[in-house]
C-alpha cells in the first residue's frame, strides 16, 4: 500500500534563504508521526506545501500514491490541518464555525458528522458558546474538529501545544492518543518539543536548517538503555576507584570531580544509587535525560535569528 504521503528530494527558498534542503520522507496509514525541529527549522514550510498553500523549488509530493500536482483538488480532501492558530469567528458560536468551515472544504457533511466530531474532541455541551469565550486549549480542540469533519486520510498539525497551559498540554495530548487508537486515525504533528514528540509518536523525523538529520520509529531512537543517568556526589576518589572494580564499571560513560555518568535503563537507577550510598558517596542529585535528547540539543544549538520560523 502506497504511503499516504511521501515527499521526496523537497526543497524551497526564500530569497537567500533555504528552508528546507533535499527533504524526503514517508507518512504510512496509521502513523503518528513526529516532526520534530527548532523553530525555524523548516516544519511550517513543509507542510505548507504538503497543502499547496505554497510550491516547492523542486521536489515531488504524493499523495495516496498520486502526484499532488496532477489532482490538487481531489488529494487535498484526503488531509485534514491545522498550520499553526486556527482562525475563526469569535462572534459566532462553536457549531456557527464548524457548520461555515465544513460547508467550505466541499463535502455534504451532515449535522451528525459534526456533532460526532465535536464530542470526539470534548467540546460536547460547549457548542452553542461563542468561540471568544473559549480557551486557547477549546480553539484548538475546535480546529481539530474543522480539520476532521470531513473525514481526511491524513490530520496535519501544526505545533498544536503552542500556547497552551499545562493542562491544555495533556489535554491536546490525550486527544493526539485517542484520535491514533481509538479513531485510526494517520497524523502528522510538528513541535520543537521532543519531550512532547516522544509522548504521542510512533515514528519521528528530526530536521536542522531544512535538512533531515534522523528518522525512525521513536522506541528505537529513544532506547532506554542508552540513556544518560547523571550523578552529583561530594568529590570523592575512591568512589570512582570502587566504580572501577564494581558491577557498574560497563554502565559508566565517563566520570569527573563531583560527577559520575551512566549510560543505563533508568529502571537500575534505585539500585545504583543504594551501592552508591553503600560505598560511602554523598549523593547530591540523580537526573537521567535521553542520549538522544542530548543529541537533539546539539545538534540544534547553533539556531540563529537568521532561521526563524517561516
Amino acid at each position: 500500500m502506497a504511503p499516504i504521503l511521501e515527499v521526496e528530494h523537497l526543497s524551497k527558498s526564500f530569497k537567500t534563504f533555504k528552508a528546507v534542503d533535499d527533504l524526503s520522507f514517508a507518512i504510512r496509514r496509521g502513523e503518528v508521526y513526529g516532526f520534530l525541529g527548532q523553530n525555524g527549522a523548516g516544519k511550517s514550510t513543509t507542510m505548507r506545501m504538503a497543502l499547496g498553500l505554497i510550491f516547492p523549488d523542486s521536489g515531488r509530493i504524493c499523495i495516496n500514491g498520486s502526484e499532488f500536482n496532477n489532482s490538487r483538488r481531489h488529494l487535498l480532501r484526503s488531509i485534514g490541518a491545522i498550520i499553526e492558530r486556527p482562525d475563526m469567528y469569535g462572534y459566532l458560536s462553536g457549531w456557527e464555525n464548524l457548520k461555515i468551515f465544513a460547508a467550505l472544504s466541499g463535502s455534504s457533511i451532515p449535522a451528525a458528522r459534526l456533532h460526532e466530531v465535536l464530542d470526539i474532541v470534548g467540546l460536547k455541551g460547549r457548542e452553542k458558546d461563542r468561540v471568544s469565550a473559549y480557551s486557547q486549549g477549546m480553539k484548538q480542540r475546535l480546529g481539530i474538529a474543522i480539520a476532521m469533519a470531513h473525514q481526511p486520510d491524513l490530520l496535519i498539525l501544526d505545533e498544536p501545544t503552542n500556547g497552551l497551559d499545562p493542562q491544555g498540554i495533556a489535554e491536546m495530548r490525550a486527544l493526539i492518543i485517542s484520535l491514533s487508537k481509538d479513531h485510526g486515525k494517520t497524523i502528522m504533528i510538528s513541535s520543537h518539543l521532543l519531550y512532547e514528540i516522544e509522548q504521542v509518536a510512533t515514528n519521528m523525523l528530526i530536521i536542522h536548517k531544512g535538512k533531515k538529520i534522523s528518522e525512525g520509529p521513536v522506541q528505537q531512537l529513544l532506547n532506554p538503555d542508552d540513556t544518560l543517568t547523571e550523578v552529583a556526589i561530594v568529590p570523592d576518589d575512591s568512589i570512582t576507584a570502587q566504580l572501577t572494580v564494581s558491577a557498574w564499571a560497563k554502565y559508566v560513560e565517563r566520570t569527573g570531580p563531583g560527577l559520575l555518568v551512566f549510560r543505563m535503563n533508568p529502571a537500575h537507577t534505585p539500585a545504583l544509587n543504594k551501592w552508591l550510598v553503600d560505598a560511602g558517596a554523598q549523593v547530591q542529585s540523580i537526573s537521567s535525560k535521553h542520549s538522544f535528547e542530548t543529541y537533539f540539543l546539539n545538534i540544534t544549538s547553533d539556531t540563529t535569528a537568521a532561521h526563524r520560523a517561516i
